[in-house]
């Protein structure tokens, strides 16, 4: 009889996908009215707010190590250290990196508008691009625990400038700078595999974990330690937890809420 067999692909498959916008749109709406409820908010960012601006991630389904495994290798210390041919990639690919020419993405300009409404207490990022200094936020309440790509440093006297200056030696024909104070090798002043955080760094953002009433972590696979610990700094002391990022993260089931949505576009609403 018409009617009494199974539905047709087609139709399961938009019911499903109705399904799925539904339930986003309620977590969504859930996630919003923690961030409205919270007074002092810290926020922990990762390589996916930054996408949108044109920077691929690292462990996304597009991200730099996942289409090619190897480069994982040249955020290695003792790589960078041991091998110049290690360094010479790592400076081209410094040279040539889409961070120098992104812009702040609407993601970025939420959380200016966040810090604005005098509720967002400190930003922790793993990111070393400088985009949310570039879209406003104030310098003064950034944690970069990874460091900045926009400054050198020296491994052996530990000088440390701006990049720029050694982006044009690259420019001109080094492909291994080194440092013209002592002659030691130059790195980027971001944390690699195998180094440290800065302990002042940490010690900041641990503080701003257990004080916060909120911890917002976006675009992080929370996965890194000790970034992804301060998560459970917060939750111990009370806090709530809002995760958004497009996969799964290992802090999911204990999160009070979790939005799988583009984040340049629910950013802002979670903000409003």
């Amino acid at each position: 009889m018409p009617g009494t067999g199974p539905p047709s692909t087609g139709t399961t498959t938009a019911w499903r996908a109705s399904e799925t916008r539904r339930c986003n749109a309620v977590l969504v709406t859930a996630a919003r009215a923690l961030v409205a409820a919270a007074d002092d908010i810290v926020v922990l960012t990762g390589a996916g707010i930054s996408t949108d601006s044109g920077i691929p991630d690292f462990r996304g389904p597009q991200g730099v190590w996942t289409k090619d495994p190897a480069a994982q290798r040249s955020s290695n210390i003792d790589d960078y250290v041991a091998d110049p041919n290690v360094r010479r990639r790592v400076w081209q690919m410094r040279l040539a990196s889409p961070a120098w020419t992104a812009r702040p993405n609407p993601g970025h300009k939420a959380l200016v508008e966040l810090e604005h409404l005098g509720r967002l207490h400190t930003l922790l990022t793993q990111n070393i691009d400088g985009l949310h200094q570039a879209a406003g936020n104030s310098p003064s309440i950034v944690v970069e625990l990874h460091g900045t790509m926009r400054e050198v440093m020296c491994l052996a006297c530990e000088d440390r400038g701006p990049m720029e200056p050694v982006l044009d030696r690259l420019r001109a024909g080094e492909d291994d700078p080194h440092c013209l104070r002592c002659g030691g090798l130059l790195k980027s002043a971001t944390v690699s595999f195998g180094q440290s955080l800065v302990a002042a760094d940490l010690i900041r953002a641990e503080r701003a974990a257990v004080a916060c009433d909120l911890l917002l972590a976006i675009g992080s696979t929370l996965t890194v330690s000790p970034a992804c610990n301060l998560v459970d700094l917060a939750s111990a002391t009370g806090a709530k937890v809002v995760i958004v990022n497009d996969q799964p993260t290992p802090y999911d089931r204990g999160a009070d809420a979790v939005v799988r949505e583009p984040i340049s576009e629910v950013l802002p609403q979670l903000i409003r």
